[in-house]
């Protein structure tokens, strides 16, 4: 029988794995900080903050190229904001200017002494890249707010990373508790090296950069945690069990105790490839099970 089956007095698996399925979350596990990292927008403008002041003269012009080329010559800092003014990342790009003779065009964003042709050619770039308009026609009234507008749209590509991070930090508290609980040590991204580090532990591992969501260290003996959450089905969620299937066989030949939290919507609808992790390894939580101190006996 199931390990985990004995610890919970439960007279059979299918009670085990019904109890389960249907507690996962259907509500997700957004929190507050998962909409945007504002500490990281105000950190990406703060060092161009005095530039797009200096920007903010343009707004409103009618001779915008000669406004921009005279801008430029007194202060040429100022093109340091360009990228950032068109959501672009790089200080420097090469543009097209000719698609039937494949002619380019660079252009450099750094601070540097500048000629009146480099002037010229970084004004004419700040036209043909549609800033003119949006300045002349007055479609922004203060580049610092425009530019906080367009981090927070470039921020929301972060979210996916954040979603993934936002299970790791619930597992975390868990993890927190139960070792405090006991007296045991545990480390967040665990890896061969830290542990031997750590707790002079030595351990074999099959990928040297495979980092593990936490270790557990109880007087010597080792257990280590994976954790996700799906709030969708797809493909994803079958390789994923298939691949802890055999990491729960790797680590348990070194007599390591290996436990996967999971949780999500996703798994009501793929249930197959859960249950066969679930009949080949002998521990499966969620998030409902954490709440219920399940590590924590498992643990003890």
């Amino acid at each position: 029988m199931n390990k985990l089956c004995q610890l919970l007095n439960l007279e059979n698996e299918d009670l085990l794995f019904e109890q389960i399925s249907t507690t996962f979350k259907d509500k997700g596990i957004t929190l507050w900080n998962y909409f945007v990292n504002w500490e990281k927008v105000h950190k990406n403008i703060k060092p161009i903050e005095k530039e797009l002041n200096l920007l903010n003269v343009l707004i409103g012009k009618d001779n915008i190229e000669k406004e921009v080329f005279d801008l430029i010559k007194e202060y040429p800092q100022v093109i340091k904001a360009f990228p950032f003014l068109i959501a672009f990342r790089s200080t420097s790009v090469s543009i097209l200017i000719d698609e039937t003779n494949f002619i380019y065009k660079d252009y450099d964003f750094k601070h540097r002494l500048m000629s009146d042709e480099d002037c010229k050619d970084l004004a004419i770039f700040f036209i043909q890249s549609g800033l003119g308009d949006l300045m002349k026609d007055k479609k922004v009234k203060n580049l610092v707010d425009y530019v906080t507008g367009v981090e927070v749209g470039l921020d929301s590509n972060g979210r996916k990373n954040r979603g993934g991070t936002l299970m790791e930090n619930i597992v975390e508290k868990f993890v927190k508790q139960a070792c405090d609980e006991l007296g045991f040590d545990y480390m967040a991204q665990a890896n061969a090296k830290k542990i031997k580090q750590h707790w002079n532990i030595d351990i074999e591992v099959d990928k040297s950069s495979r980092n593990l969501d936490f270790a557990i260290n109880k007087n010597g003996k080792l257990y280590f945690i994976e954790c996700n959450f799906y709030g969708g089905g797809g493909s994803k969620l079958k390789s994923t069990a298939t691949e802890y299937v055999k990491m729960n066989e790797y680590w348990n030949a070194q007599d390591i105790t290996f436990i996967w939290i999971t949780d999500g919507a996703g798994w009501k609808s793929t249930q197959k490839p859960l249950r066969e992790y679930f009949d080949k390894a002998d521990y499966l939580l969620n998030l409902e099970m954490l709440k219920d101190k399940t590590l924590e006996n498992i643990l003890k």
